[in-house]
């Protein structure tokens, strides 16, 4: 009785959390189902994975720029015009890729806090600014792309960021083992953070749920975390493009829960005038998450377009709407405050997998874009009612 109270009273608490992993989960048995087991296959899932990267990242910084209750819808086509800029630099400047990724990764910077002047000082709506922003920067990729229309791009070093695996060291049978290795490194990590939070918890008397929900959490999230390695060292192993995405997280994962930079994020956002009262500065967090946002939107960018091995005229299109979704699905709320960058990640795989499910089942383009809407808005509502009910 004691187990099922504490497993009852875990899933209340974390209704938000847990939602998106029931969705995913949901999600990825129909479509395994449905597809005779194809859709779980070693390809479609590592493929799966390099085609959420680009979105993931920019979800993660579209997470906190919601949460202090703004948002940026400048940050798909700022992506496409940054990757363009990387594809001239490396194509007719030639720069090396070691030297093009930091350019890249600075200007992204300058151009988020760009975005964050014209918010946080000047007091332009960030909805008004960030729309300028995004007409200001589809007119720039056209200018930049508009003599070819494509700039190819032939240097395999940064090609291997959104197409290349880390090496092997070995095979064991058919799995790779350096895979297998970070997969445990994953699951060990995962086991210390969770011990970790706990005896914090503990330790200044916070309520905790019972030693036996407690293990069985940490079964079931570490078998996750293993099945999946399984599944991708069976095929190519890790891309670049999951470890950089995975790196993000870790490092916004940390600055959000453990610094406090995270703690001053979320007081901004659950009520700004309380922080500002309270000694915050609302505008150096503002400079700050826009500052962050432009950063990952030029990482975004550069993996779309070694991704693509190119740069296009349409690169970075609906990025901004995806991004969005992906934090809304993930647990942010509309409301400010509430959000986790690695709910952004999980919001991020729902959207891809629903993507690549419909696609191998053949579902019309216009469906698709219903479908995904539709679990959107449910994703809204979901939050809404969870609100009105804490309340």
């Amino acid at each position: 009785m004691h187990f099922y109270n504490g497993a009852k009273s875990l899933i209340k608490q974390n209704i938000r959390e847990y939602g998106m992993y029931i969705a995913l989960f949901v999600i990825i048995l129909i479509f395994s189902v449905m597809t005779d087991g194809l859709f779980i296959s070693s390809r479609n899932i590592s493929n799966l994975l390099d085609a959420t990267g680009y979105i993931a990242v920019l979800a993660v910084g579209m997470t906190l720029v919601i949460v202090i209750r703004h948002i940026d819808l400048s940050v798909g086509f700022a992506a496409g015009f940054m990757g363009a800029i990387a594809a001239i630099l490396l194509t007719q400047a030639g720069v090396p890729f070691y030297l093009t990724i930091p350019v890249i990764l600075v200007l992204g910077i300058a151009v988020g806090l760009l975005n964050g002047v014209l918010i946080a000082s000047i007091g332009i709506p960030s909805f008004v600014a960030s729309l300028a922003g995004m007409l200001i920067f589809r007119g720039a990729l056209l200018q930049v792309t508009e003599e070819t229309g494509t700039i190819v791009i032939d240097d395999d070093n940064f090609n291997a960021i959104g197409n290349g695996y880390i090496p092997e060291i070995a095979r064991v049978g058919d799995l790779s083992l350096l895979s297998l290795i970070l997969g445990v490194v994953a699951i060990l990590l995962y086991i210390y953070s969770r011990f970790s939070n706990r005896r914090n918890k503990l330790k200044y008397e916070f309520e905790v749920v019972s030693r036996g929900v407690f293990a069985l959490e940490l079964i079931f999230v570490s078998a996750i975390i293993a099945y999946i390695t399984w599944i991708i060292a069976g095929y190519n192993g890790f891309s670049w493009t999951v470890i950089i995405m995975l790196f993000v997280v870790i490092v916004y994962h940390y600055l959000t829960t453990k610094t406090v930079l995270g703690r001053h994020i979320y007081a901004v956002g659950s009520n700004p005038e309380a922080a500002h009262l309270s000694g915050i500065s609302v505008k150096k967090i503002t400079y700050i998450v826009f500052g962050s946002m432009g950063m990952l939107a030029g990482l975004s960018g550069i993996l779309f377009t070694s991704r693509m091995e190119s740069a296009t005229t349409t690169a970075g299109t609906l990025f901004e709407l995806d991004a969005i979704a992906a934090a809304y699905i993930g647990g942010v709320s509309a409301a400010g405050g509430v959000g986790k960058v690695t709910g952004s990640i999980i919001g991020a795989l729902v959207m891809a997998s629903l993507t690549s499910g419909m696609n191998l089942l053949g579902v019309g383009i216009s469906y698709q874009y219903m479908i995904r809407g539709g679990v959107l808005a449910a994703a809204v509502i979901f939050d809404v009612v969870t609100r009105r009910k804490r309340a």
